[in-house]
């Protein structure tokens, strides 16, 4: 599992996308009508993510050499990526922090809450799109490709849906129908299965003169089935629980078999100094 070395990558990348797909989910049943009792809730609960968020933006602060300087990430933006990335996020993480902040303190007009809401979650859909194209390096064959969009935006879409279920489902107050997460969820498993047999055919087309892409990651095939039956299992259960407790865990589970998949990403780091495409 030689992407360990990255874990605060790995917990940034996971816990910040699973937090912007479940405010687009939260931005959807928020910008219905509910009464105020659901949407007190609602705001109640919208700390979850938010700390979340939190979490993996601290997770990347430590990742880097020194963390007093991370303002400096913030000096190139429009040029670099990185920069971006990281101004998107900051963003996004502002504008949502102040959006629970106002609703919590009563302060925020329902009209102006569903623009605010929908720009939030445009601002997290540019943040994903930043960060998904900073892995997309030229010197990086293993990572410059459409692989690593999806499985990106795909967590976006397990993770999101999972945690917005698990936060949405508890409301005693509910007004509103989930029963289109378990398909999306569903899907999206679907899918990542799919991504995950395509890359493996991809990784044997990469090498160099010394080394088979494959051989950076020779558990490949065993960390995404372990991988994928967590997430399937997680889904039986978060769509058959009621007990927000257990949905919580369920929740954890799925989180934490998305930070398999990304611990074999960053395993896959090679760049064209060693290697070339086949």
């Amino acid at each position: 599992m030689n992407g360990l070395h990255e874990l605060p990558l790995i917990i940034f990348t996971v816990l910040t996308q699973a937090v912007v797909g479940c405010w687009l989910l939260f931005s959807f049943i928020l910008c219905r009508d509910n009464s105020e009792q659901s949407r007190s809730y609602l705001h109640k609960v919208m700390f979850i993510p938010l700390a979340l968020l939190a979490m993996g933006f601290i997770a990347s602060v430590m990742h880097l050499g020194s963390p007093l300087r991370a303002f400096n990430s913030l000096n190139r933006v429009g040029q670099s990526m990185l920069s971006n990335e990281i101004a998107s996020g900051a963003a996004f993480f502002a504008l949502a922090a102040l959006y629970w902040l106002l609703a919590m303190l009563g302060k925020m007009p329902r009209g102006i809450a569903k623009i605010w809401l929908i720009l939030t979650a445009c601002i997290g859909l540019l943040f994903m799109y930043m960060m998904n194209n900073l892995y997309h390096i030229s010197t990086v064959p293993t990572w410059n490709t459409v692989f690593t969009s999806w499985h990106f935006y795909l967590t976006v879409v397990i993770g999101g849906s999972a945690l917005g279920y698990a936060l949405l489902k508890s409301n005693p107050h509910q007004e509103y129908s989930l029963y289109y997460c378990s398909w999306i969820y569903f899907i999206a498993i679907f899918l990542a299965a799919i991504v995950v047999i395509y890359q493996g055919f991809n990784l044997s087309q990469i090498h160099s003169s010394a080394m088979q892409a494959t051989a950076l990651v020779p558990d490949y095939a065993i960390m995404h089935t372990v991988r994928l039956c967590l997430l399937g299992l997680a889904g039986v259960l978060l769509f058959k629980s009621k007990n927000t407790v257990f949905l919580g865990l369920v929740v954890i589970m799925v989180l934490f078999g998305e930070m398999i998949s990304r611990t074999v990403f960053y395993g896959l780091h090679m760049t064209v100094g060693i290697a070339v495409s086949g």
